[in-house]
């Protein structure tokens, strides 16, 4: 990524109301139990191929720039922009492509958390019909896609919204292998500042795709989640 593509992405420009609500939704404080999933990383720290910070920070990268991570930007900024017809195909290609047991449970779990949240505490007309045309097809949001309809009813700018999702998506995950390396605080910003370039190439190549690109070759992290299923002693869901 060139100095002038960074440059532009992290001036980007957004109401203030808008940004404390997005703060809001991706906190670590918003009641979606995120805290509860590793993303198979607990399997991949007890097989020692996640152990401190540059193991950490590859493994992250190669999940957002080629796995999962990736693959929710594009369901994501796909779903910001669509009317409501193409808006399902979306929600329910986004419910039946996690490649684990473990995956789908994280993602389902999470979407209906944060919608059921929203429309207690953001209620908005939009939402409330949206989430009824998922209802009446029997489709469950994923954590994008439910995230995807939050920012749309509340007019919240995409490309703003992608990078704040994937910055939050990967703390998540920094926080999760804090607790089981464990790592030190300063190790987990450092793993964060290091993920910076990965956020915003990804925000980036997911605002220009479609679901033809969907895909996936970080096949490692798919197998550690299909390894956590069977593992002994486990702190996390996933």
């Amino acid at each position: 990524m060139t100095n002038k593509a960074v440059a532009i992405a992290m001036n980007m420009v957004i109401e203030p109301l808008h940004l404390l609500r997005l703060q809001s939704w991706l906190s670590p404080g918003f009641p979606i139990g995120a805290f509860s999933y590793s993303h198979g990383l607990e399997y991949a720290v007890e097989a020692g191929l996640v152990h401190d910070r540059d193991s950490l920070i590859d493994w992250l990268e190669a999940d957002l720039r080629h796995g999962n991570g990736r693959n929710d930007a594009i369901f994501l900024a796909t779903a910001l922009s669509m009317e409501d017809t193409a808006f399902l195909e979306t929600a329910e290609l986004a419910a039946v492509s996690f490649a684990s047991r473990e995956l789908a449970l994280e993602g389902l779990s999470q979407g209906a958390a944060f919608l059921l949240t929203m429309m207690r505490t953001w209620p908005h007309d939009a939402l409330t019909a949206r989430q009824e045309l998922l209802s009446q097809a029997a489709i469950a949001p994923t954590l994008a896609i439910a995230t995807a309809m939050a920012c749309t009813a509340h007019g919240i700018e995409p490309n703003t919204t992608l990078h704040l999702y994937l910055q939050a998506w990967s703390a998540n995950l920094i926080n999760a292998t804090v607790r089981l390396v464990p790592l030190g605080q300063t190790d987990g910003q450092l793993a964060q500042a290091a993920l910076e370039g990965a956020v915003i190439a990804t925000a980036q190549e997911a605002g220009a795709a479609s679901l033809d690109d969907l895909g996936s070759a970080a096949m490692m992290v798919d197998w550690a989640s299909m390894q956590h299923e069977n593992q002994y002693t486990r702190l996390f869901r996933s």
